[in-house]
């Protein structure tokens, strides 16, 4: 059983940064994917960035963010980071971290293990 919990949410004004932190804990296999994904009132969920958990260069990320967010792995501390940059008010949102075996990494579908969830407030 994965249990996955997220940290580092909160308020910044539009054009700071934040790092979002997700630790975890059970097994994860080598070729899973870690990815972050966001979901604000009245809107769908979307995938964010993905990592591979074997595989550190392997990283995904959403148009939305890309040049912006940049996600990365401490594997001796079994800890994803979410660095957040340049943040704008439409990033608002909770953020969830999950994990899973699935063959499209910025898909929610592609997972079966969620964190709690971080909230990230941009204010303008």
């Amino acid at each position: 059983q994965v249990q996955l919990v997220e940290s580092g949410g909160g308020s910044v004004q539009a054009g700071g940064s934040l790092r979002l932190s997700c630790a975890a804990s059970g097994y994860i296999g080598a070729w899973w994917y870690i990815g972050w994904f966001r979901q604000a009132p009245g809107k769908e969920r979307e995938g964010v960035a993905a990592i591979i958990r074997g595989s550190s260069s392997s990283t995904y990320y959403a148009v939305a963010v890309k040049g912006r967010f940049t996600i990365s792995q401490d594997t001796d501390k079994r800890t994803t980071y979410l660095q957040m940059s340049s943040l704008k008010p439409e990033d608002s949102a909770m953020y969830y971290c999950a994990a899973g075996p699935g063959s499209s990494p910025l898909r929610d579908d592609s997972y079966n293990y969620w964190g709690q969830g971080t909230q990230v407030t941009v204010s303008s």
